[in-house]
């Protein structure tokens, strides 16, 4: 097919409503039109995965503590995940997508399709939406624009079940009302910074002189500058690579201060990924010990290697090292997690390291 009139990319994203909940729907339609999330349970340290819209009206958000959830509302329901359900809907749902261009999944919920070469993207955009759900029976929200950062910003505006399109042309003016936080790559210390010179929205931070901004980002102010106007190329890849990363992480009931315990968990998080390394055929360059305490603060720390690793006692000589560098001695954990990165084809002789 030829390209589009006026349309030099067209890159839809399509975002699932409230996808776990909705899957739970399907199965348990007696549950529709009441305040529910899908997570763990609040006793258990649970987390909420998904939260339908009337919990949401309760101020209930994903990744929030379901203990923290349930006195948002004191009535809310709360379901563990299928995850098996969850799996199968989303292979169903990324069989349509791919049916319409290259697809590149982000997610169980979310995939952009490039449409780049089909006709009539706007019209397919809501042919789309309304093909998932016909076919599935669970809700989606799309965004249509020319580059992958408007459409995932675009999709975000008109939930559940809303298409968002952005024109060709006026991606800087769409995106200049909203919040810098939409901008891929500006976290909350990014716009706090930003903030203080009185840069609140992508407008402003488009229009900004740039030697302020990038006083206050350093050298990505460019870079944030020009996704504030909508410019993005990164192209949409429909075939993944290896595996970029491999993890494991153990959230506690109980906040944990016992360092044989810490160990314990920290080397049968090792030998998990050894063996998903090992059966994947890599070998990592990069070990990752993530750590969260009671207050939730969370931050990562990192070792690397010239030779790649792949047996669990490697692993978990650079994981100990980062844990006895950065675990203050009695400090109590509530998380701890372990991930390789940097991953190849392991050589044929993998050599010995020291640190």
């Amino acid at each position: 097919m030829s390209k589009p009139s006026g349309w030099p990319r067209a890159i839809l994203h399509v975002d699932m409503d409230a996808f776990y909940v909705n899957v739970h729907l399907l199965e348990h339609p007696e549950d529709a039109g009441i305040p529910l999330v899908v997570g763990g349970k609040p006793q258990q340290r649970g987390v909420v995965a998904s939260a339908s819209y009337e919990a949401r009206a309760f101020g209930v958000r994903s990744a929030m503590p379901t203990s923290q959830a349930v006195q948002l509302c004191p009535a809310l329901k709360i379901v563990g995940v299928n995850r098996q359900r969850v799996q199968e809907c989303s292979q169903q749902i990324m069989l349509i997508l791919a049916e319409y261009g290259p697809l590149e999944q982000v997610s169980v919920d979310e995939a952009y399709i490039d449409l780049s070469q089909q006709s009539a993207p706007v019209r397919l955009s809501d042919t789309i939406r309304q093909q998932v759900k016909s076919e599935t029976g669970l809700p989606a929200s799309v965004g249509l624009a020319t580059s992958k950062l408007v459409a995932k910003v675009a999709s975000e505006q008109d939930k559940p079940e809303g298409r968002t399109i952005v024109l060709p042309g006026t991606e800087a003016a769409f995106l200049a009302p909203l919040p810098v936080r939409v901008i891929w790559g500006i976290g909350p210390r990014t716009a706090e910074r930003l903030g203080q010179l009185g840069i609140a929205t992508c407008g402003q931070l488009a229009q900004a002189d740039l030697t302020l901004v990038r006083a206050a980002v350093g050298n990505h102010a460019e870079e944030l500058q020009a996704r504030a106007q909508g410019v993005d190329q990164r192209a949409v890849i429909s075939e993944r690579g290896p595996a970029r990363s491999i993890s494991a992480e153990r959230t506690f009931d109980q906040d944990m201060r016992a360092a044989q315990f810490l160990q314990e968990q920290l080397q049968l998080m090792c030998a998990q990924i050894g063996e998903s390394l090992r059966q994947e055929g890599l070998a990592a360059h990069t070990v990752v010990v993530k750590f969260r305490w009671p207050d939730f603060t969370t931050f990562t720390r990192q070792k690397t290697v010239n030779a790649g690793i792949t047996s669990d006692a490697d692993i978990f000589s650079l994981a100990h090292a980062i844990w006895q560098e950065y675990w203050p001695a009695g400090q109590p954990v509530r998380l701890l997690g372990v991930a390789v990165t940097k991953l190849t084809p392991p050589t044929l002789q993998q050599m010995a390291f020291e640190f």
